[in-house]
């Protein structure tokens, strides 16, 4: 995974870097596995209390290797790459990931990890690229960023959870006209829409000073939140509602939430137990 992504954790905030710089991040098949590795990593590390999610060099990531659009052109073919995966799968209506395939994964994770995930976007974040960094809970963007939807450049559609993740994030019409065209458009225009948080000038440096306020708040009500905010998008009002009281019950009276509560009134930083 090293030569991919690298994991750093300190105060309860995973640094996950994609970290093959030379390709601008592109997703080949030992990208692919490497995002899977570090999702592991991140779920049974309970230090993790929020993940910050950047990318290395001169961009987020660029998107799928040419390596594997060169190989759909000879007609699917692709050898072995490093981490023992295809760089063209030969179904992927093949369930490999619980309700995912191993690409949808790559942008899925993030929104199936227990802690919040912030995404810092600088550069590009294109086709797959754009998609990793749709599964955060939070995208900040650099000034200038470049987005596209691009799949449809390649003839394909968007196949890496972008349909799934996108709907809840734009209107129905803007999905369908970013993805028909595959169009490059700015951090903010993506504002404008809604596909971006804010547009700052250090992404990075403004998703670690969010993620270490988020580490300094109870972790159980921090995890409840996201289990919540993930569920908003599919339940009824009433089960949506119901879900609410469930997790409160879950959360009064423990000792993190007492903690809370200690700390606000004796005015001093909390000390959470994960």
């Amino acid at each position: 995974m090293q030569d991919r992504i690298e994991i750093t954790v300190t105060d309860g905030v995973a640094d996950v870097r994609l970290v093959r710089s030379d390709k601008m991040n592109a997703l080949d098949a030992a990208m692919f596995k490497a995002i899977e590795e570090a999702g592991e990593q991140l779920r049974n590390d309970p230090s993790v209390r929020v993940a910050v999610l950047s990318g290395e060099g001169k961009a987020f990531c660029a998107g799928l290797d040419m390596a594997n659009f060169a190989a759909m052109a000879e007609g699917g073919k692709s050898s072995e790459h490093k981490g023992g995966a295809k760089a063209v799968p030969k179904t992927l209506a093949e369930r490999t990931h619980g309700i995912a395939n191993q690409p949808q994964y790559a942008g899925w994770m993030w929104r199936e990890l227990p802690m919040p995930v912030i995404a810092a976007v600088h550069g590009v974040a294109l086709g797959g690229g754009l998609q990793v960094c749709l599964g955060a809970d939070i995208r900040y963007a650099a000034p200038g960023t470049r987005l596209s939807v691009m799949e449809i450049k390649w003839g394909l559609v968007p196949d890496m959870a972008g349909t799934q993740l996108m709907r809840h994030l734009l209107r129905d019409d803007v999905v369908r006209e970013l993805s028909y065209s595959g169009r490059i458009f700015t951090a903010e225009e993506a504002l404008t829409m809604g596909l971006v948080t804010a547009v700052v000038e250090d992404p990075y440096e403004h998703a670690m000073t969010l993620a270490r306020q988020i580490a300094g708040r109870n972790p159980d009500a921090i995890r409840a939140n996201k289990r919540m905010f993930n569920a908003a998008n599919y339940l009824s009002a009433e089960d949506g509602l119901m879900m609410e009281s469930v997790e409160q019950d879950a959360i009064i009276g423990t000792p993190n939430q007492i903690e809370a509560v200690m700390a606000e009134l004796e005015k001093r930083p909390a000390h959470f137990k994960d």
